[in-house]
């Protein structure tokens, strides 16, 4: 189970990450919590705090994460282990001039049945493509495959399925041979394209 930042500096040397102190001083409001797992950790942010915190660990010149190498989710359902929500979005940062990587959380937890592709307002998050532009892309894909929309985002459709697919496939309660999708798909032929 995550621990709080302000815990884990006292009771755990393996959270002596550089970057979690500053974001402590920085969002003294913001519930921050903080896991370390083999030498990589993991700042969990509340989804109303996640864009001015990663605003923050861009532009401060102690953290400077100025690459963004990856946004990618992370469904928990009948996970073995206690998890703070059903969902969580994965943002992976580098800071070349300080030569730190951080992974940043933020857990969401449906309100809806996830069984099909109705917006469900428990499952959105601001986007970050005003802060780094690379993550267009990634968003977009975690929500075709999970269904999590991203607000603010400059283009959010499907990138990977067709548009009227009627599910996101990598939840976890969507079934392993699909709903046949696959056996009602119309063939293109090269006469039609």
């Amino acid at each position: 189970m995550p621990e709080t930042i302000e815990s884990a500096s006292q009771h755990s040397p393996n959270l002596d990450h550089p970057t979690l102190p500053v974001v402590r001083e920085a969002f003294p409001d913001a519930r921050l919590r903080a896991t370390e797992f083999r030498g990589q950790t993991t700042l969990i942010v509340e989804p109303d705090d996640l864009h001015r915190i990663m605003r923050f660990l861009r532009d401060d010149p102690q953290c400077e994460y100025n690459f963004l190498s990856d946004v990618t989710a992370v469904d928990y359902l009948d996970y073995p282990a206690e998890s703070i929500g059903r969902f969580a979005v994965v943002y992976l940062l580098l800071s070349h001039r300080h030569d730190r990587r951080l992974t940043v959380k933020v857990y969401l937890d449906p309100t809806m049945d996830t069984s099909g592709t109705a917006d469900d307002p428990g499952l959105r998050v601001d986007s970050i493509t005003d802060i780094w532009p690379g993550a267009e892309w990634p968003e977009r894909e975690v929500f075709d495959m999970y269904g999590i929309r991203f607000n603010n985002h400059p283009d959010l459709r499907r990138i990977l399925l067709w548009k009227d697919y009627p599910a996101h496939p990598l939840r976890k309660d969507y079934p392993l041979r699909g709903r046949g999708e696959r056996e009602m798909y119309r063939v293109i032929e090269r006469d039609d394209a």
